[in-house]
């Protein structure tokens, strides 16, 4: 019997935007698009979708003007970031600054470390939390293979530390390339132990699992509005506020600022606003800042812990379909028993990932992601250090990446199970279209 037949009921998803969407196949008619690349930008729930259309009538200015709409748009994106720290579970004196995405606020967090910070991260970070630190002040440590592993890994280093100079340790919570969930809990008190502070990446995991600060005991934590079911172009760097108020404004500009006087020599003195607004300067992203707060709102509603259950039985509906393909493997740091949410990377034997990605794509409907996934160390080390190669797609085997299929709490079980059955049928029978390489990606070939 098949897992799919036996697989057990799922609960209906959340209501997103681009649910029942239908795209054309290179073999003729057309589908429901299953998206299943939510690890890079989840679709919107329709929920944030309608409460950022509800606000568009009322759009004004923030934190200049004296026109009632100027005052309710204020009150609006104060409020969110209100709602955001309570999503979080901040604690009292935490601050919630509003940015562009993790990217941004990890740049903005790198921004502000004191004199002679060292910065400790795992080479399996993302590059958003693996690059924007100072790179003479970095230390990197090798993929652990467990849990354990990383906490001993971390202790090890900060113990061999012979300076009093403030540490940081930044650490994932859930891998973008393996959806396996790390032991921030169990990090954070080493590096507390050894006098060091701890960014949380929360990028992969705040949209599948509740983020405490409180309960992980992290300093900071950052996440981006288009994984939390928001639009693009927002994000989040919540925690304590002593480096941030102590760093030079991350932009300098208005808002930023709270006073600018021009001195007799001709230059300008400026006095800079202490809290979140310190490193908000130009005009904010309020509709962003809005979106965030507002999928916050509906993930809580929801209940993130049932939405985790439910996400539990997609993956085990996954991970069982894709053991009955023949010369699948499904990449793990961890072990294939360790818990993670709904992202799974993985390499097909004979396979080239593009080539996979691409039927999945013209000849099923399917969106997954093919490639490094932004986190090259840890893909080559997952995938035994292969050199990268530049070949024709439907060279098997040859180019170093994988492909990768993600979802969350708005994916159809349907979609998934569409997802293993087309898996199988490549597998077993190959693709029936004749795909090329294009600027490093395979594409199906145009109908003659």
């Amino acid at each position: 019997m098949s897992v799919l037949t036996a697989a057990p009921a799922v609960s209906a998803p959340l209501p997103v935007l681009g649910c029942g969407v239908t795209v054309p196949l290179v073999t003729g008619g057309e589908v429901e698009y299953a998206a299943l690349d939510y690890a890079a930008s989840a679709p919107a729930l329709r929920r944030v979708w309608d409460d950022v259309a509800a606000y568009a009538p009322y759009y004004g200015s923030v934190h200049r003007g004296a026109g009632h709409l100027s005052r309710l748009s204020t009150e609006l994106f104060e409020n969110a970031r209100r709602t955001v720290a309570r999503f979080l579970d901040c604690r009292g004196d935490d601050q919630v600054v509003f940015t562009r995405s993790t990217t941004d606020s990890l740049n903005l967090l790198a921004r502000a470390l004191p004199a002679g910070c060292e910065v400790f991260v795992f080479e399996t970070e993302h590059h958003a939390a693996l690059l924007p630190w100072p790179q003479d002040r970095v230390t990197v440590l090798a993929a652990p293979r467990g849990p354990e592993a990383a906490v001993t890994a971390l202790e090890r280093a900060l113990a061999a530390r012979d300076t009093t100079a403030p540490a940081l340790v930044c650490v994932t919570g859930a891998s973008n390339v393996t959806g396996e969930l790390w032991p921030v809990r169990e990090l954070a008190a080493t590096a507390h132990a050894h006098g060091a502070r701890i960014v949380l990446d929360a990028a992969q995991l705040a949209p599948h699992h509740p983020v405490s600060v409180r309960e992980l005991d992290v300093d900071w934590v950052a996440f981006s509005g288009h994984k939390l079911y928001a639009p693009f172009g927002s994000g989040v760097l919540a925690g304590r506020s002593d480096w941030l108020t102590a760093a030079e404004p991350y932009l300098a500009g208005g808002g930023a600022s709270r006073r600018v006087v021009r001195r007799g020599d001709g230059r300008v003195e400026v006095e800079w606003h202490e809290g979140a607004a310190r490193h908000e300067a130009g005009s904010p992203n309020v509709i962003g800042a809005y979106a965030i707060a507002s999928a916050c709102t509906a993930l809580t509603e929801a209940g993130l812990d049932r939405l985790a259950e439910r996400e539990a039985l997609l993956v085990r509906r996954v991970r069982e379909g894709l053991a009955e393909v023949p010369g699948v493997r499904v990449l793990s740091l961890f072990g294939d028993d360790a818990p993670r949410v709904g992202v799974l990377s993985f390499v097909v034997a004979g396979w080239n990932s593009s080539h996979l990605a691409a039927a999945l794509s013209a000849e099923y409907g399917i969106g997954v992601r093919d490639g490094l996934f932004c986190a090259h160390p840890l893909v080559r080390t997952l995938l035994d250090g292969t050199p990268d190669t530049d070949t024709d797609c439907g060279t098997p085997d040859a180019p170093l990446n994988a492909v990768r299929v993600s979802f969350g709490a708005g994916t159809p079980a349907e979609h998934v199970d569409r997802f293993v059955t087309a898996v199988r049928e490549l597998v077993a029978h190959g693709a029936k279209w004749r795909y090329r390489t294009e600027n490093g990606h395979c594409v199906p070939e145009e109908r003659s």
